[in-house]
C-alpha cells in the first residue's frame, strides 16, 4: 500500500506541475489558453493533498505534540501518545466513512468547465482518510504491544 501511494502521489504531483507549466506556454507561446487548465490543478492540488496524507501519518509526521508530550513525567508521555494515536485512529475512520457516504449524494455534481465529477474530489478524501485509519491502527497495535511507545 504504502509503494502504491508513493506511485500515485509522484503522478499527482508530475501533473500538478506539469498542468500550469503546459499553460504558462500555451498562453505566452501559442497565444491561447487551455480551457479549465485551472481547474484541472484544483483537482489534482486536493487530490495529492488527501493521498499524501496516509504516508504522512505512516512516516509518523503528523501533529502529535510531542514536545509537550516528552515533558511529561513518568509514564504519561507513553499515555498520551496512545492517546494520540487512537484519537488520530478514530476521526480519520469517522472522516473515511462520512466521505464515502457523501459520495453517493454528490454522484450528478461536476465542476462547471470540465465536468469533474465531485465523486473524484470525495473518492481522493475516502481513500486519504481510509489508508490514514490503516496506518494509525498499525502504529496503535505496535503502541500497544510495544509498551505505548
Amino acid at each position: 500500500m504504502h509503494r502504491l501511494l508513493q506511485a500515485i502521489c509522484v503522478l499527482l504531483i508530475a501533473a500538478l506541475v506539469t498542468v500550469p507549466f503546459v499553460q504558462v506556454v500555451m498562453r505566452n507561446v501559442v497565444g491561447s489558453a487551455i480551457i479549465g487548465a485551472e481547474e484541472l490543478t484544483r483537482v489534482l492540488l486536493i487530490a495529492s493533498v488527501f493521498v499524501a496524507y496516509p504516508l504522512v501519518v505512516g512516516a509518523r509526521e503528523n501533529i502529535g505534540m510531542s514536545e509537550i508530550r516528552n515533558a511529561l513525567p513518568g509514564r504519561a508521555p507513553k499515555y498520551l501518545s496512545v492517546m494520540n494515536t487512537l484519537c488520530g485512529l478514530i476521526i480519520s475512520l469517522a472522516m473515511a466513512v462520512i466521505t464515502a457516504t457523501n459520495i453517493s449524494g454528490n454522484m450528478n455534481n461536476a465542476t462547471p468547465t470540465l465536468g469533474i465529477p465531485f465523486w473524484v474530489f470525495l473518492g481522493a478524501a475516502a481513500v486519504g482518510f481510509a489508508g490514514a485509519a490503516v496506518f494509525h491502527t498499525l502504529r496503535l497495535m505496535a503502541q500497544i504491544t510495544d509498551g505505548g511507545r
